[in-house]
């Protein structure tokens, strides 16, 4: 299945989806990670928005975007090599906040906001997503086996009450509503809870596990503010890589990568990249080429990292933050041409 067939296909599923069937598909999609792993096709790396694609949806943050359309709205500032900001991104009386290297502008990722229920037209493309401690956590670019999920099983934070769909307005956005029904929520062993959190459920002896991240309402500098968190660097235990080919057609044709000094040199090199802000220009520039690798990271407990690696512009993006990184070259460039 192309990527053409596979968001045809999806839209028509969502359209006909029902509140009550939400749990069945996130279960359904959780087995077809566990059984697949990478063969679905890899469509939701495209995807800008961190909460919902919606049309007059009044979120404030300006991460709604369209998500199948490939375009997204900027981050209120970028960080470029040279110290200069996009014009036109920062809007009018908005402060720019300095950085230890002045030739940094921070990318700048709002806290998501609630929607405000004034329209009542609303349409919207769901992810996944769990409402927090106030704050919308969304599905995770990181995953793990069910068989591995009790390890990392932290303190009980409560259990999802599910509500939330396309239609929601502001007043179904409480704490712990969500889109993927009724599961335990957990913090998650050796991450900050302000950032990642899992659900859990055992149905028939069988495990669901899923983790959700907070990536809104937070500064990025460095990719240490980002890939830090993901506590990638000195934790690799073994790595595989994928080309476009196959993750485009969902072959799961997966290559063993060494997990030796020239991926620790590109992960160490990820911390320091500099931070570029998604537009519409940069994603049509970026995904309208097919030079493009995936690696999956398998870290010490079990959780498996996924990158995108873009090989001409030198970036690299996890999930579907609004951001990308612009990796040191040399580095980036000594594992670009080793996957082959």
């Amino acid at each position: 299945m192309n990527e053409q067939q596979f968001k045809q296909r999806y839209k028509k599923a969502v359209d006909q989806m029902k509140p009550d069937d939400q749990m069945k598909k996130r279960i359904e999609q959780n087995v077809n990670v566990q059984r697949q792993s990478t063969k679905r096709p890899r469509k939701s790396l495209y995807i800008a928005a961190s909460v919902v694609v919606a049309a007059g949806i009044g979120l404030a943050a300006p991460t709604v975007w369209q998500q199948w359309g490939g375009t997204t709205a900027p981050a209120k500032e970028t960080a470029l090599n040279t110290g200069e900001v996009i014009k036109g991104s920062i809007s009018e009386g908005q402060t720019v906040i300095k950085t230890e290297n002045s030739n940094i502008v921070p990318v700048e990722i709002p806290k998501i906001e609630v929607p405000s229920g004034d329209n009542q037209n609303v349409k919207a493309d769901m992810l996944g997503l769990v409402v927090y401690d106030g704050n919308v956590y969304t599905e995770s670019a990181t995953t793990v086996e069910g068989a591995d999920a009790l390890a990392l099983r932290g303190e009980k934070l409560g259990k999802t009450t599910g509500g939330i769909h396309e239609l929601s307005g502001k007043d179904d956005y409480k704490e712990l509503a969500s889109t993927i029904g009724k599961a335990d929520i957990y913090s998650v062993n050796g991450y900050d809870s302000d950032f990642r959190i899992m659900s859990y459920t055992e149905i028939d002896g069988q495990v669901y596990a899923q983790l959700f991240d907070k990536t809104n309402g937070m500064s990025i500098s460095s990719g240490t503010d980002l890939i830090g968190k993901l506590n990638i660097e000195g934790h690799v235990t073994a790595a595989q890589w994928e080309n476009f080919d196959s993750w485009n057609n969902g072959l799961g044709q997966l290559q063993q990568l060494p997990a030796d000094e020239s991926l620790n040199r590109f992960i160490e090199a990820l911390y320091k990249a500099t931070p570029v802000s998604t537009s519409s220009e940069l994603e049509e520039r970026l995904y309208g080429k097919e030079d493009r690798k995936m690696i999956y990271l398998t870290l010490k407990d079990k959780t498996k990292v996924q990158l995108v690696l873009f090989g001409e512009e030198g970036m690299v993006r996890y999930g579907h933050i609004p951001v990308f990184f612009e990796v040191e070259q040399g580095a980036f460039k000594q594992l670009w041409n080793s996957l082959k």
